[in-house]
């Protein structure tokens, strides 16, 4: 029988997030999670990269993640937003002393410093090891293992991404959706640099961005960029079995040839694009974050910063509760990190979508107004500075950790 303040199933980027918070917090955690060390940092489990916005970094710094990502990552200096090839469009470039917008990690990275740090962690147990039975009721919460084992802690957090069970045991209503189209994730090489810049540029069939990243440690003269290609879902297989030559071609195309030639610097995947939105993140002695809680589509790149933005209000709900001598599993407690995250989450799911859907109309007239608006946006600065915030994961009421303090 094993004891801790939470127990966390799910150990992926937002669970691991979350116990390492905790624990710099005199938390204590168990971590459960099946899934094998060695497969999950594994550079073909995950081949894609995510930008941590300024925000989510600056947690990553409180929580001491930051050091070990060091020297790693591609800053942001500027996004450049596009309707298809036509001139005009939207330019974010903070003054250089605001820092930039985001950082470029592959994803690998990201897991093996996280899983790094939790191993590290005095008061984090990671288990790699099936649930069984999950008991929520006045006494507390249990855990029964499928080896047998027991854990008992007063909350549970669901982080097991999109398809979480632990979500769908406790019969939390869904609103779901799935997109007619797949991302097509590539890392590239390309002939000329990339300046830091990612673009995002839209076309009726699906937004297509070129993310900056650091050249590769095997070919350090090689620029690369991260490509996220969301195209038609009858389209993705065949694409997909084109051979490297051709599809580096097509990537070219879509550039329009400001990069230069194009050479495919690792293997290509795709996944499906769908919408989700849990009518509710608690429950009895239940708190969901990340993907468990809601999925967007990645037009924006704010799926996992938003996961993070539910880690530290979570953290910050639990660590405070637990200074004044709360049940962690106490359901004004859990209603604080309800009312927090609600309003964000919904607003940005929308938008996303909304903008999704925008930029998916066809023709030439639709394709004016659009670049009509973004060119309105340009000048408008109070509202463009607004966007760069939103960006940023800076609007709001921020969490202590977003703004890089600690609790």
């Amino acid at each position: 029988m094993e004891r801790a303040d939470v127990i966390i199933l799910g150990g992926g980027m937002i669970g691991l997030t979350l116990a390492v918070a905790l624990d710099r917090h005199g938390l204590t955690s168990i971590v459960v999670d099946p899934a094998d060390r060695a497969t999950t940092l594994a550079p073909a489990y995950d081949g894609r990269a995510t930008a941590v916005a300024s925000a989510s970094w600056r947690m990553l710094e409180a929580i001491g993640i930051a050091e070990r990502l060091e020297g790693h990552g591609c800053p942001i200096t500027a996004i450049r937003v596009s309707d298809g090839l036509e001139p005009g469009g939207l330019l974010f470039d903070p003054p250089a002393d605001d820092g930039p917008l985001g950082i470029m990690f592959e994803n690998r990275l990201l897991r093996g410093a996280l899983r790094d740090a939790a191993e590290a962690a005095a008061g984090v147990t990671l288990l790699a090891a099936h649930p069984g039975e999950v008991v929520r009721d006045e006494a507390g919460v249990r855990v029964a293992l499928a080896d047998g084992r027991l854990l008992l802690a007063p909350l549970l957090v669901g982080a097991e991404g999109r398809s979480s069970p632990t979500r769908e045991a406790a019969g939390i209503a869904l609103a779901r959706w799935s997109y007619d189209h797949e991302a097509l994730v590539v890392t590239v090489s390309h002939e000329r640099p990339h300046g830091n810049v990612a673009y995002e540029i839209f076309y009726p069939a699906g937004p297509f961005a070129i993310l900056p990243m650091l050249p590769a440690a095997e070919a350090p003269g090689a620029s690369r960029s991260a490509i996220v290609w969301s195209v038609k879902a009858g389209d993705a297989p065949a694409l997909l079995g084109l051979s490297d030559r051709a599809i580096a071609a097509e990537i070219e195309k879509r550039m329009g040839g400001f990069l230069g030639r194009i050479e495919l610097a690792g293997p290509r995947s795709s996944y499906k694009l769908g919408f989700h939105h849990a009518a509710t993140i608690t429950g009895r002695r239940l708190a969901l974050a990340g993907d468990a809680a809601h999925g967007i589509h990645p037009i924006a790149g704010q799926g996992l910063n938003l996961g993070w933005r539910d880690v530290a209000a979570l953290a910050q709900v639990l660590v405070e509760g637990a200074r004044l001598g709360l049940d962690l599993g106490d359901a004004q407690l859990l209603d604080r990190y309800q009312r927090w995250r609600s309003l964000d989450t919904l607003m940005v799911a929308a938008a996303t979508d909304g903008l999704t859907r925008l930029y998916g109309i066809p023709g030439r007239t639709a394709s004016a107004i659009r670049r009509l608006g973004m060119s309105a946006v340009q000048r408008i600065g109070p509202l463009k500075n607004w966007l760069m915030a939103e960006a940023r994961g800076e609007n709001g009421d921020l969490p202590l950790l977003l703004r890089g303090l600690t609790i």
